[in-house]
């Protein structure tokens, strides 16, 4: 099991996290998530990585696109 780089407090006072697409069992999804829904969502290993690329841009936003139709924005504070 991989443990996250960041804390939950340190992602939580920097960004906003929504999730949009389609779920792997075929529901629709479109709604701000937590650390632990999105870890629950698209795993330790990928969360890392996404929040390392967040980090480094710290613009307005930066959206990752997954291969699977999700995509999962992170909005600075």
């Amino acid at each position: 099991m991989t443990t996250l780089n960041f804390t939950t407090s340190e992602i939580n006072k920097n960004f906003r996290i929504k999730v949009y697409g389609r779920k792997e069992d075929g529901k629709k999804v479109d709604k701000l998530m937590g650390v632990s829904g999105i870890l629950t969502l698209i795993g330790a290993e990928l969360l890392n990585k996404q929040l390392q690329r967040a980090f480094k841009c710290m613009d307005d936003k930066c959206v990752c696109k997954l291969r699977r139709g999700l995509v999962v924005t992170y909005y600075v504070k």
